[in-house]
C-alpha cells in the first residue's frame, strides 16, 4: 500500500483516503463521492480502507458481531468508482510487540468518551496508522461521528499532520434514522422507533430560537426520548466544537449529541445536529 502511495505521490496525484470497518451502505458510499470530487480530474486517487479495528472496542461490546461483508464490500466501491480498496488484517496493524497508543487528551473524555473511556485511544492510533500507510493528502469523514471528527482535527493539528481531514454531512434514511452498519441488528418494533431519535433533534433546534439555556434544551429532550418504548438515552449533551459543554446558548452554531441504547437488541446508535446561529 505505502508503495503505491510513494507512486501515485511521484506522479504528482492526490490520494483521498475514505476509512471505513466496512458493512459499507449509502452513507459511507456518499463519502466516496466526495472523495471522487476533490484534487485535480484525472489525478485523483480514491482509496477506502477496509479494517473493523479491533483497539476501538472493549471488551464488552460488539467487536465480534459486527458485520463484515468484504466482497460485497468491494463490489460497491468498484460500482462506486472507488480506485483502492486497503483491507490489512488485525496482525498487520498490531504486529506481535506492537506497544504505541494516541492519546489526544480532556476532548476525549467527555460524550462518547465517558461511556467508551478506551474507544478514542483505538481511532487515534489507527487512523494515524492508515494516514501514514497510504500517505493520504485527504481524508473523509463522516459527521454522525462528530467527537470523532473533532478529536481527529486536534490530534492532525498538534501533531502536525499533513493530512486535511473533511467532514462530509450526516447521511439519513427516509424518516431521518441517521445511516450505520449498526442499523442492522434493529429489531422491527425498533427500527419503527428509532426516527424518532431525528426528531427530537430537530425539535430542540427549533426551540432554541425561544429558549437560550442548553439545561432548557436537555430537560426537553429527556422528556420527548423518555416517552418512546423501544430506546432510552445514555446521554444528551450541548456542546462547543471542542467537546467542552456550554451553559447557554450562544451567537455561535453549537452541537446537540445523543447516545441511544435500544430495548429489545440493546443496540447503541448515535446522532446529533448543528444548531442554527441564533441572531
Amino acid at each position: 500500500m505505502q508503495n503505491f502511495a510513494k507512486k501515485c505521490k511521484s506522479e504528482q496525484k492526490t490520494l483521498v483516503l475514505v476509512p471505513t470497518m466496512g458493512a459499507l451502505h449509502e452513507g459511507h458510499l456518499k463519502l466516496i463521492d466526495r472523495a471522487k470530487s476533490r484534487g485535480n480530474d484525472g489525478k485523483t486517487v480514491v482509496i477506502v480502507s477496509i479494517f473493523v479495528n479491533p483497539t476501538q472496542f472493549a471488551p464488552n461490546e460488539d467487536f465480534n458481531k459486527y458485520p463484515r461483508k468484504f466482497e460485497n464490500d468491494c463490489k460497491k466501491c468498484e460500482e462506486r468508482g472507488a480506485d483502492l480498496v486497503f483491507a490489512p488484517n488485525a496482525e498487520n496493524m498490531y504486529p506481535d510487540g506492537f506497544d504505541t497508543k494516541i492519546n489526544c487528551g480532556k476532548i476525549t473524555t467527555v460524550l462518547e468518551g465517558e461511556i467508551r473511556p478506551t474507544h478514542f485511544d483505538g481511532v487515534c492510533t489507527v487512523v494515524l496508522k492508515l494516514f501514514n500507510i497510504t500517505l493520504a493528502d485527504i481524508a473523509i469523514f463522516g459527521q454522525k461521528d462528530a467527537q470523532q471528527v473533532m478529536v481527529l482535527k486536534q490530534m492532525a493539528r498538534d501533531l502536525n499532520l499533513t493530512t486535511e481531514i473533511d467532514v462530509h454531512p450526516i447521511v439519513r434514511e427516509k424518516d431521518g434514522l441517521a445511516m450505520s452498519s449498526r442499523n442492522a441488528y434493529l429489531t422491527p418494533d425498533e427500527r419503527a422507533e428509532v426516527a424518532e431519535i431525528y426528531s427530537g433533534l430537530k425539535k430542540a433546534r427549533d426551540l432554541i430560537a425561544k429558549e437560550r439555556h442548553s439545561y432548557k434544551i436537555k430537560e426537553f429532550l429527556l422528556d420527548y426520548y423518555s416517552r418512546k418504548s423501544y430506546f432510552v438515552a445514555e446521554y444528551i449533551e450541548i456542546t462547543n466544537f471542542s467537546a467542552e459543554k456550554i451553559a447557554k446558548i450562544t451567537d455561535e452554531p453549537a452541537l446537540i449529541s445523543v447516545a441511544m441504547r435500544t430495548t429489545q437488541s440493546k443496540t447503541r446508535l448515535i446522532d446529533n445536529i448543528i444548531t442554527e446561529t441564533v441572531k
